[in-house]
């Protein structure tokens, strides 16, 4: 379990029950997207041009940890960006310590993107990455000849890898159902000799395949029996620019989404939603809650495909969550179990063991944030149930562990509990969601600042 980090600065809010919500929900672009398409595009030949790139805290560290290692990385106005590329395996040795912020992704995928260039870069970030277990992806990464220096057995930051100067192709078995593990080990093969195969028998998020692929990669992606499947990279390809339009995120969108299912009258749209299958979990879950949600104008962007939700408020009741849909929602859970507090009955998560290594122990945050405010919840090592009820007791302080889905998760339980809901910071909400508060203002929410 990773180490609650103490942070320099904490920055207390609440939210409380006020009017219902209305309005247009203008989400940031999606994290996920934005950070391959830094990476990709600094490892490419040429100028990749990116629009509606997320600028939040987490993707801004990306961009320098690209910018350092030789790409020229130029921001020509909000959401609009130009990267011009070093060609794979052409990283730069950089001259200072790679600072990832918070992000989880950003390191990850980068240690993937170096692991076969011969440099050596260090990594570090806040206090909760720092505390996050890097062994889950540097030990695959060694397949490649790739070495590493790292804080004990789990491999915590600060870390130095060391780049193979000569890899070869490799075949892996993906064992955890993690698209960080998966796309790191991707990236690896971009720069390795001959094709490498890279397998996984629980589909995860595929945001990296796509956009390989777009960049000219040669990269193939085929079914296995078991319902897993098998991708083959070609190494020492030449990835090419292209142009890039990052679609709306959907792990953000969850917040505004949920809170208008759970404030009586309210209504709202959030347009522009990316829609690929392998991320709409939490929608097709709420949709089996009775959720009242409906997709409007789907369309398709840059492979991706997008869509407009419509929201209102409904009466929602328990489910089980099946445990292989746990991939296409692994960061929705937190803002899920808000939900399942205000449905009618048992809501039971399983196959959660991810959540365990996240920005916090999630599993653990989420369940003692409920019990602050007098929901019913029982947990396992890999798995929660919430027993909900029509009228939450609310009135708790919860501790975000510097995690920011836990953070926007219980403000939402806030919103339309009995009594105000209090975080014990939201200042790393900024590592993914910058305009929150701005946005669910906007909307009607009504946040209580505590005096000084």
């Amino acid at each position: 379990m990773p180490a609650t980090p103490v942070p320099d600065k904490v920055q207390p809010l609440g939210a409380r029950k006020g009017a219902a919500l209305k309005g247009i929900a203008l989400v940031p672009g999606d994290k996920s997207i934005s950070q391959r398409a830094l990476i990709l595009g600094g490892m490419a030949r040429g100028e990749t041009r990116i629009s509606g790139l997320l600028e939040s805290e987490d993707v801004l560290n990306t961009a320098g940890a690209v910018r350092t290692l030789g790409a020229v990385v130029t921001c020509d106005g909000e959401g609009h960006w130009r990267v011009t590329g070093t060609g794979v395996g052409n990283w730069r040795q950089p001259d200072k310590i790679l600072d990832f912020g918070n992000s989880g992704t950003g390191s990850r995928l980068m240690m993937g993107a170096i692991a076969t260039t011969p440099i050596t870069a260090t990594f570090t970030g806040d206090a909760s990455l720092r505390s996050r277990p890097m062994a889950r992806v540097l030990d695959p990464l060694t397949r490649f000849g790739t070495r590493y220096q790292a804080q004990g057995a789990k491999a915590l930051m600060p870390l130095t890898v060391i780049g193979a100067g000569d890899a070869k192709a490799i075949s892996y078995d993906v064992a955890v159902a993690s698209a960080q593990v998966k796309s790191a080990m991707l990236l690896a093969a971009l720069n390795a000799q001959g094709t490498s195969c890279i397998t996984q028998k629980i589909l995860t998020r595929d945001h990296t395949e796509k956009m390989l692929s777009a960049f000219g990669a040669g990269i193939s992606v085929e079914p296995l029996g078991d319902g897993g499947e098998k991708i083959l990279v070609a190494g020492r390809k030449p990835l090419l620019a292209c142009a890039i339009e990052v679609p709306r995120d959907p792990s953000s969108a969850a917040f505004p989404l949920v809170a208008a299912l759970i404030v009586p009258g309210s209504e709202i749209s959030i347009p522009a939603i990316l829609l690929n299958p392998r991320r709409i979990g939490l929608i097709e879950t709420l949709l089996e809650m009775g959720a009242d949600i409906r997709i409007q104008n789907r369309r398709s962007s840059g492979g991706e495909e997008i869509g407009d939700l419509v929201v209102r408020h409904s009466a929602l009741k328990g489910v089980t969550v099946p445990a292989e849909r746990a991939p296409s929602m692994i960061d929705e859970y937190p803002i899920l179990a808000v939900a399942a507090a205000f449905a009618d009955g048992v809501t039971v998560m399983q196959g959660l063991e991810e959540l365990r290594v996240k920005e916090s122990d999630r599993l653990s945050a989420i369940a003692r944030g409920l019990e602050a405010n007098g929901v019913a919840v029982s947990e396992t090592p890999d798995g929660l149930t919430v027993t909900g009820a029509c009228r939450v007791m609310g009135g708790g302080m919860v501790s975000t562990h510097m995690d920011h889905r836990i953070a926007m998760a219980f403000l939402t339980l806030g919103m339309a509990a009995r009594d105000p809901v209090m975080v014990d910071d939201i200042a790393m909400i900024a590592t993914s969601f910058p305009s929150y508060q701005g946005l669910m203002r906007g909307l009607g929410a009504d946040f209580v600042v505590p005096d000084p």
